[in-house]
């Protein structure tokens, strides 16, 4: 089967990398816009155009897919199928209706729960026990098209958004392949659209921690905001970046905060700005050996 893939961050690489593996054809790649990074705002590649350059596969990166010139793009490659993974841009009509086999998302969740931009984050932050990839004949919703196929993978209590990230990303890379393995034979399941839950984008003010919340709201937040873009709170007047907490700990392990609900949440690996990383019983011996 001939592929457009359309994605840009590191979850959408190992949907690439399977479909590169598998007998199907990636025919081009569609990617957001290079973008500067960091304080040299040197321009930087998203994952999906490094991962696409590396298997010199064609590379287009449109402003928008609305236009005449980005169809005519699409029609000219004529694909089978376009493969849409955490690509950041709502396919119009006009795209939707290029291939034979339609546009087909991979999205980390179990739909209907969970649509949108940061349903990882946004799961864990929750206190979710389970979540899932979904494959998902795309319409001209918001992740509201008709299910394929998905998978059930089980939230631990200390998996952060990372580690459940890249469980789902290559959980996705599998179950896309089956999908297109299998394209003929699937019977696509409408979802409940009264089941259905928004997982909206991070905010900024979302990151800073709130002690009148329970500890373990907290706890929750810090997991789920956890590696990227993390959690923070002060200590004395030093902002830290907060990476792991426990909810059950001894004072010698970690930096003791006094809940809402009167429970205590012991921040455990920190990283105060400007500094590295480091568990919180390497920045307390700091303060310590400084008084």
């Amino acid at each position: 089967m001939r592929i457009v893939f359309m994605g840009t961050p590191d979850f959408a690489v190992k949907s690439l990398d399977s479909l590169q593996d598998s007998p199907h054809e990636v025919a081009a790649v569609f990617t957001r816009a290079d973008k500067p990074r960091n304080r040299g705002k040197k321009v930087a590649f998203s994952p999906v155009k490094e991962a696409a350059l590396k298997y010199d596969i064609p590379v287009y990166q449109p402003t928008s897919l609305k236009t005449d010139e980005s169809v005519h793009i699409i029609k000219e490659i004529n694909p089978d199928c376009i493969v849409v993974a955490a690509y950041g841009v709502i396919l119009p009509e006009s795209v939707l209706n290029i291939p034979k086999h339609g546009c087909i998302n991979v999205h980390a969740s179990l739909l209907p729960k969970y649509r949108g931009a940061a349903p990882i984050n946004r799961c864990i932050m929750d206190g979710e026990t389970k979540s899932g990839v979904t494959i998902m004949q795309m319409d001209k919703g918001l992740d509201t098209g008709d299910m394929l196929l998905s998978e059930e993978v089980a939230i631990h209590d200390s998996m952060t958004a990372t580690e459940l990230h890249d469980i789902l990303a290559q959980v996705g890379g599998r179950l896309i392949v089956h999908t297109l393995d299998n394209i003929g034979n699937l019977t696509p399941t409408k979802q409940d659209d009264k089941q259905a839950t928004y997982a909206s984008m991070l905010t900024k003010t979302e990151c800073e921690l709130d002690c009148s919340h329970s500890a373990k709201a907290l706890y929750n937040r810090i997991r789920g905001l956890a590696d990227s873009p993390c959690a923070y709170t002060f200590i004395g007047d030093k902002r830290v970046k907060v990476f792991k907490a426990a909810l059950n700990a001894d004072a010698e392990s970690g930096i003791a905060i006094k809940c809402g609900d009167g429970e205590t949440l012991f921040l455990t690996e920190i990283r105060p700005e400007g500094g590295k990383r480091m568990s919180a019983a390497e920045f307390l011996r700091g303060l310590r050996e400084r008084k």
